[in-house]
């Protein structure tokens, strides 16, 4: 039985311990290689300032490029009775290296381990839901442009309205992912911030170098105050959801629409037939559970908020461990959001569209504004025009005229596609990605 890192001279009740360690050795493995990477900073800069010798600290970076790769190739464990991922790492490196493993936790505490291990898996999962969010958008825009001239009827109330096209349909989702990108990269400039030294959320004796291990692990900045280093713990979880939240809103409402214009009443689009599954009794079934899965999922994402939210917010300064709690929602989510913008990028590019939705008369009288205001661009007063076309329509003798000439900006006929792609580049280049994995691969070298 391995010893706990905090263990002294009692067992533990084992329920106790149960109930404590709760999931945590299932849900450290998705922080096990940030785990190794924070070492490898920390263990350098400790170095730096006359903790380790140099021929320490060589010997256990080669060990930890070791376990890193065992985490890569997806073959880390954490075994019976070892508490976490900490643990287990600095018990592979007391097996191979003896007590020289046993320095590595000089100046830190768990607290901003896990602090930079969430960070810094953070980090990483943000970096591939902006690929697949800026994937999607790519998509959107695509068949935005596509289908820029082939018009189908806006609805409010459900009711038919006004003349709308597929160009604004499409257009109107990848420009609402172009915002959805704002809150990723408020959440990712957040999250960059290096808590490492902050120790149990009251620095340390030692004289550490905060600002070595900050450009080492490749952070924009370091979290400076080190209480409200240790009080960003469950913020940054909360701040990162709302980001999530607002991505899923946007996919959750596009599925929303793709499963009522794909059923036979609406009949405006058509979706790939790989997508769709059948019925067990009727054989004409062709049902969009792809997109019925997406807004469900999307939905759930949209509750991930609150749920940090009522963990975290009654917390007074300090750590406690109701924080745990927190990884149980917040970690699995980013695979699963991944999933489905994954999902709806290859619906999306595969999906068709019907050219000829207005040739049914019932959709004549979504034509009723423009002929309003033909009337009014004639000199007629706007309300007598629409006394008049409303009486026609009443009348049954209203005749719509279905040439659409909109020309202002963002409407039928010019989409501004290009200033939404302008928008998103301006978004996404403020990222700055290549920070990030420079520092990474120079720590592995």
């Amino acid at each position: 039985m391995a010893t706990k890192l905090w263990e002294k001279n009692f067992e533990v009740n084992a329920e106790i311990e149960r109930f404590t360690v709760g999931k945590d050795r299932e849900l450290d493995l998705y922080l096990a290689r940030y785990d190794v990477l924070g070492s490898m900073a920390h263990i350098t800069m400790l170095e730096s300032i006359g903790l380790l010798k140099k021929s320490e600290l060589a010997a256990l970076l080669a060990e930890l490029k070791q376990i890193y790769a065992t985490c890569e190739r997806g073959e880390f464990e954490i075994e019976d009775g070892v508490e976490d991922v900490h643990s287990q790492v600095e018990l592979m490196l007391t097996r191979k290296l003896g007590d020289i493993g046993k320095k590595i936790h000089s100046g830190r505490s768990r607290n901003d381990q896990v602090l930079v291990d969430l960070k810094l898996f953070t980090r990483h999962e943000l970096q591939d839901i902006v690929q697949y969010v800026k994937v999607l958008f790519d998509e959107l825009i695509a068949k935005s442009n596509q289908y820029k001239d082939v018009l189908m009827p806006g609805y409010t109330h459900l009711q038919i309205a006004m003349p709308s096209s597929f160009g604004l349909w499409f257009g109107a989702y990848a420009e609402g992912l172009a915002d959805d990108m704002l809150y990723l990269l408020a959440a990712y400039q957040l999250t960059n911030r290096n808590p490492l030294g902050s120790a149990a959320g009251y620095g340390s004796s030692f004289p550490l170098n905060r600002t070595m291990t900050t450009k080492l692990l490749g952070f924009e900045s370091m979290a400076y105050n080190v209480v409200y280093a240790q009080m960003g713990r469950g913020k940054m979880e909360r701040n990162v959801a709302y980001s999530l939240a607002s991505v899923a809103g946007t996919i959750a409402k596009l599925a929303y629409d793709a499963c009522l214009f794909n059923s036979q009443n609406f009949g405006f689009i058509k979706l790939p037939k790989e997508c769709t599954t059948g019925s067990s009794i009727m054989p004409h079934k062709k049902n969009p559970d792809v997109f019925e899965l997406i807004r469900a999922k999307s939905n759930k994402i949209q509750s991930l908020p609150q749920q940090v939210m009522l963990i975290m917010n009654n917390l007074p300064t300090g750590y406690f461990r109701d924080l745990q709690i927190i990884k149980e929602v917040f970690l699995p989510v980013f695979a699963e959001l991944k999933d489905c913008l994954q999902m709806t990028a290859y619906i999306i590019n595969k999906m068709e569209v019907n050219d000829h939705i207005l040739d049914n008369a019932m959709y004549d009288p979504i034509f009723s504004v423009e002929e309003v205001n033909n009337l009014a661009v004639q000199g007629i007063p706007f309300r007598d025009a629409y006394k008049q076309v409303g009486m026609e329509i009443e009348n049954g003798t209203f005749i719509p005229n279905k040439e659409i000439h909109h020309t202002h900006e963002g409407s039928i006929g010019n989409l501004y596609n290009e200033e939404i792609e302008k928008m998103m580049k301006k978004t996404l280049d403020q990222f700055h990605f290549e920070q990030v994995e420079q520092a990474e691969q120079a720590l592995l070298k």
